[in-house]
């Protein structure tokens, strides 16, 4: 595992080298420390989970360095990697002024470096699966001779090495059904680890797959009955509470809370609206 080190924090966004496979990149701020870390061992494919900025934002600037690789990611997710403008008109209106100083400039990826994916794939050892709900294109992998599960947001945030699971439910697309869906598809591998890009490969499977399940009701139903304000709060307690965390803000800065919000009032709003 690579830490990126966002914004200087430690624990934050880590990208996994597989042979000559990367599993995710971060965001194109970071892409530097990314090359340096790999240093004589360039990647021949970055596989992405998805294609929000801190898992995929520099892909375009991996494949401008290494212009050979090959980039995979899901249908819904490859149009906005070769144009980004939607992705980051969508990205601005959560981040405003601050675009810039977490994200850097995310440039484009040339059609031809695209592998598009729909899950169901086997591919260089790997197993694709199609693991919507935190995102309408989320991917998982499995390895299944590391008998280790790459997945992204699926599981949830947790800042090692505390035990606490955070539900990362920023706009648009939260599924709550679909996304139960999916940890359902990442136990049915029987993984001995699971790699989670924020932050940390953990190998207390079971206890993971049950937080995340625990934290999507428990966020969700928090998102009916509270005020943004409230929800924040009452989150922010809640991690503060648990007595190997960092403190709320480990973990808002991996899921800020008030996007979590967000992500939920959204999905509340669409599944009552007639």
């Amino acid at each position: 595992m690579i830490d990126l080190r966002q914004l200087a924090h430690e624990r934050l966004i880590g990208c996994f080298v597989l042979g000559d496979v990367l599993i995710d990149c971060g965001p194109a701020s970071r892409a530097q420390t990314l090359i340096e870390a790999l240093g004589e061992r360039p990647p021949r494919v970055l596989a992405l989970t998805h294609i929000h900025l801190d898992h995929a934002g520099a892909a375009g600037t991996l494949v401008e360095h290494w212009p050979e690789l090959e980039v995979w990611v899901h249908e819904r997710g490859a149009p906005h990697l070769v144009d980004p403008s939607r992705l980051l008109a969508s990205a601005a209106r959560l981040y405003g002024d601050d675009m810039e100083r977490l994200w850097g400039r995310t440039m484009a990826v040339p059609q031809a470096n695209i592998r598009v994916l729909h899950g169901g794939e086997q591919i260089d050892g790997l197993e694709v699966a199609y693991t919507p709900g935190h995102a309408s294109h989320h991917v998982c992998y499995w390895d299944a001779a590391g008998a280790t599960a790459f997945v992204g947001d699926v599981a949830g945030v947790r800042v090692a090495p505390s035990s606490y699971v955070l539900a990362p439910t920023p706009p648009p697309d939260i599924d709550l059904e679909r996304w139960r869906e999916s940890i359902e598809r990442v136990r049915s591998w029987r993984p001995q680890r699971l790699a989670i890009t924020h932050f940390g490969c953990f190998d207390d499977v079971a206890m993971q797959l049950d937080a995340i399940e625990d934290a999507l009701e428990r966020s969700g139903r928090l998102a009916q009955e509270l005020s943004l304000e409230q929800f924040v709060a009452a989150l922010s307690a809640e991690i503060d509470s648990h007595e190997d965390t960092r403190g709320a803000s480990a973990y808002s800065l991996g899921a800020p809370l008030e996007q979590c919000y967000a992500g939920l009032e959204r999905y509340w709003a669409k599944r009552e609206s007639p």
